[in-house]
């Protein structure tokens, strides 16, 4: 694939004000040469333009002018890929750029597959694994903490710790190879002491990865938070207010809500799903009815239920039916229209509460606190970007490597032959290459590069 040249529009589809039209390879300033026509006295073919510049010209297809851009080169290996890179800026829209795409690819180049660019710059040595990770995660970010921790990771945290992890690990590995190779000496006191600490040391570094993995995730894929209560206690109201905007129609008149509606909202820099559900009750009509039952579904699928109850009217019956439906939930207790006087009595719960008022805003920051203490679970995550960050895949390998690291300890504690803790050594040490890439296999470099868009 290294000899390839390969190309992409690297913008989103759409129109817009620009399009850029990516080429990297061995072959991508000849390409270019094809494909451009330079303008200006002082012009130069990009085959012969210095490193890092930028060119105004026209791109030709067939003989036909094309579109006026400009073209800038840059050359390995100070490029993404660590290869040759050129770069097309034509003007937004769909026909334009696929015209310049389309005469760069009958010049020999070929188009590039869901994250080729990054997958190069992958096996060009540039990025390890974790940090190509990081590219998709990067794109992906719906908040500024999100974004943080890709761009953490994207600059090596991670990988800093575990390339530190796996080479701890590989250095104790190769002090009971050693000791292999000459059965006749019995292992030195110091010598197991100093295996055991590496491996104690390695194993609490892959309890401290695992433990952000609850992080990595909400910070990833965010959580989806239900707002549930019986009709006319102000759920959509709730919605707007958490987005700001109008996004759900309000009315007194019970049942407005037929369906259910999705939202996202940043929470404290976390993404949350807002789902608005139809209430709860005995439904007038099929629309209707077919409103309450996704409203079941959605909270079913919910992380977090945000129950809304009218303060300024007494407990009913449906808010006690709902009560016992959701006690076993995680959820907070949102007592609305707290501009009003209070005549709700909530049963005896340490569950959390706060009052609000969609109408003039009030408590909607105590409201956002709640919800971040919820989220996790009580305690304040950190106010800096965290170092690390790891994903599902990260977790499901560490969680191999721990076990191996565990039956390597115990297997030097109870005096095993040294053979025995190396096996089980060497499969943690793999484990951790697997993260950062030095021992992954083809197989996974296309599960993983799948999920990139084209052109990235």
């Amino acid at each position: 694939m290294s000899e390839d040249t390969i190309a992409a529009i690297a913008t989103p589809p759409g129109e817009g004000g620009l399009a850029v039209i990516r080429i990297s390879g061995p072959h991508a300033l000849a390409i270019a040469d094809r494909v451009f026509q330079p303008a200006g006295s002082r012009a130069r073919k990009p085959s012969e333009a210095p490193t890092h510049t930028l060119h105004y010209g026209f791109v030709h297809r067939g003989g036909r002018r094309i579109d006026e851009v400009l073209l800038a080169v840059m050359r390995r290996p100070r490029t993404y890929t660590r290869e040759d890179v050129v770069e097309i800026s034509c003007h937004g829209g769909l026909l334009v750029a696929r015209l310049v795409l389309q005469a760069v690819l009958e010049q020999g180049a070929r188009l590039a597959q869901p994250g080729e660019f990054t997958r190069r710059a992958f096996l060009n040595g540039r990025l390890d694994l974790t940090q190509a990770e990081a590219v998709a995660d990067l794109i992906a970010a719906r908040t500024e903490r999100a974004l943080a921790a890709a761009r953490e990771q994207l600059e090596g945290g991670l990988s800093r710790k575990l390339h530190r992890l796996r080479d701890d690990l590989m250095l104790a590995l190769a002090h009971l190879e050693a000791q292999l190779d000459f059965p006749e000496e019995d292992i030195a006191p110091d010598t197991r002491e100093g295996i055991l600490q590496r491996l104690q040391a390695g194993l609490q570094l892959v309890e401290e990865l695992l433990r952000s993995a609850e992080e990595g995730r909400i910070l990833r894929q965010g959580i989806r938070a239900a707002i549930v209560g019986r009709p006319n206690v102000g759920k959509s109201s709730l919605l707007n207010l958490l987005l700001g905007q109008d996004r759900a129609i309000v009315s007194p008149r019970p049942g407005t809500t037929r369906d259910t509606i999705e939202e996202t909202a940043n929470i404290r820099g976390i993404p949350v799903v807002l789902v608005d559900t139809a209430g709860v009750r005995e439904a007038g009509d099929e629309i209707e009815q077919e409103g309450i039952r996704r409203s079941h579904r959605a909270v079913e699928t919910a992380d977090l239920l945000l129950h809304v109850f009218d303060r300024s009217e007494p407990w009913t019956p449906e808010d006690q039916q709902l009560w016992e439906w959701f006690r076993h939930r995680k959820r907070l207790l949102v007592l609305n229209k707290a501009d009003l006087p209070c005549r709700l009595v909530l049963p005896p719960s340490d569950e959390p509460r706060v009052e609000i008022s969609c109408r003039t805003g009030e408590g909607l920051e105590r409201l956002k606190t709640c919800m971040e203490n919820l989220i996790w679970s009580g305690t304040a995550p950190r106010a800096e970007a965290p170092e690390a960050c790891i994903n599902a895949r990260h977790q499901a390998i560490l969680l191999r490597a721990r076990t191996a690291l565990e039956h390597a300890l115990g297997a030097l504690h109870d005096q095993l032959p040294l053979d025995l803790v190396a096996v089980d050594l060497r499969a943690a040490t793999d484990a951790v290459g697997e993260i950062v890439g030095q021992t992954a296999t083809e197989d996974l470099l296309d599960i993983i590069f799948s999920r990139f868009c084209i052109g990235k």
